[in-house]
């Protein structure tokens, strides 16, 4: 019995750590796009960093985006970035 109920134990603490990195997705237009810092920022305000290896599909100030995330701590960071066709 005392194996079982630290086993389901450690299967909630490893649940509720990693649902704190899930990941989201937002649709907005893009206000700013800095390659050179790997930031773009919506027009509602909200900055994402954007991954290393980031490859630019042509991004553009004022094109509607699709951007999947993860929050970690007060932080946005893109883990994609789709351009939506209009």
């Amino acid at each position: 019995m005392r194996a079982l109920l630290t086993s389901l134990t450690l299967l909630s603490a490893i649940s509720l750590s990693s649902a704190a990195f899930a990941a989201s997705t937002t649709t907005g237009t893009i206000r700013a796009y800095d390659a050179q810092a790997m930031t773009l920022t919506l027009k509602n305000g909200t900055k994402f960093l954007l991954p290393g290896g980031f490859k630019d599909p042509g991004l553009k100030v004022g094109e509607r985006v699709t951007v999947a995330y993860q929050t970690m701590g007060n932080k946005h960071r893109a883990t994609a970035v789709t351009p939506l066709v209009p």
